[in-house]
């Protein structure tokens, strides 16, 4: 699904949270044991600031670029991203000097995005008028992503991690 598309189906809450719409503490664990730092492909940090949103979604399509030969999945990759630092800078409560962690992890079938911020508050999907111009990032992750959820923070830093996983296409002749 392209990104411009996100917007016109309706999302499936349903896959959220690994499937079954709730915080589900075996996506947690998943999130937090996986072998991180073989496959890493950027970790960045950028400031809590709205007018950061465009660098941040940049700044990992073009390192996706580098590995993913699908445009479509890169635009949709950094468009949940986007989704994720917006709901981060916005809803996190986040005050001046504060900064949000951005780190993409690659593997031969999978990517995967997490997004980390200081506050503890997990994001909490809405249901929104068509009409409304905010409250639909959630949705548009779950549109375009395979799977998404919530994990605690790196050990020893407050906050939380929200993430994502795609699976990667395979490039066809």
């Amino acid at each position: 699904m392209t990104a411009s598309r996100a917007q016109r189906r309706a999302p499936s809450l349903l896959r959220v949270h690994d499937g079954d719409g709730t915080f589900a503490p075996r996506a947690a664990v998943r999130a937090r044991t996986a072998n991180t730092a073989a496959n890493e492909l950027l970790r960045s940090t950028f400031p809590a600031d709205p007018s950061w949103a465009a660098a941040v979604r940049r700044t990992v399509a073009d390192r996706l670029a580098t590995v993913l030969p699908h445009p479509e999945q890169i635009d949709n990759a950094a468009l949940a991203t986007g989704e994720l630092f917006a709901n981060a800078v916005r809803h996190a409560g986040l005050g001046p000097g504060d900064t949000v962690t951005v780190a993409v992890e690659c593997t031969e079938h999978s990517l995967r995005v997490i997004v980390a911020d200081r506050s503890p508050v997990p994001p909490r999907p809405q249901t929104t008028d068509a009409c409304a111009e905010s409250g639909r990032g959630l949705a548009i992750v779950s549109a375009l992503t395979d799977n998404w959820g919530i994990a605690p923070p790196e050990p020893g830093r407050p906050g939380k991690r929200v993430w994502f996983t795609m699976r990667r296409r395979e490039v066809t002749p």
